[in-house]
Formats: C-alpha cells, structure tokens, sequence
C-alpha cells in the first residue's frame, strides 16, 4: 500500500500476484486502511463489510481473506 498517493488505484500484479493498492488518505488513524478496503470492495462490487484486513494494519504489506 502506499499512502499520500497522488490518486486512488489498484496496479495489476506483474506476475507475483501481489496487488499494489495507492490512496491519497494518510496512514494516520487507520484512515489509509479504511481507503484501501473501500478501493478494493468497489472494484469488486462487494460491500466493504465482505472484506478483512488479518495483517499488516500498521505496515505498508497487508494480508487480506477471500471475500466471505
């Protein structure tokens, strides 16, 4: 994830599977977070309720779950 990007967006992975996720919210207060779970539920037409954050809240390499 990068935070204080200059436009929210998903970058296709290359290759290793890893998706990059940019947000213009600061990582302050886990406002960065809560961007890049309202980012990723938008794109995949899910409610942002579908999505878990399990790791990474305070770093910028997150793990998430399979949409429930």
């Amino acid at each position: 994830m990068t935070p204080n990007a200059s436009a929210d967006a998903i970058i296709v992975p290359t290759g290793d599977g890893i998706l990059q996720v940019r947000t213009t919210a600061t990582p302050e207060g886990g406002k960065a977070n809560e961007a890049v779970l309202k980012l990723l539920a938008a794109a995949l037409g899910q409610p942002v309720s579908a999505l878990e954050l399990l790791r990474g809240s305070g770093v910028s390499h997150k793990t998430g779950t399979d949409i429930r």
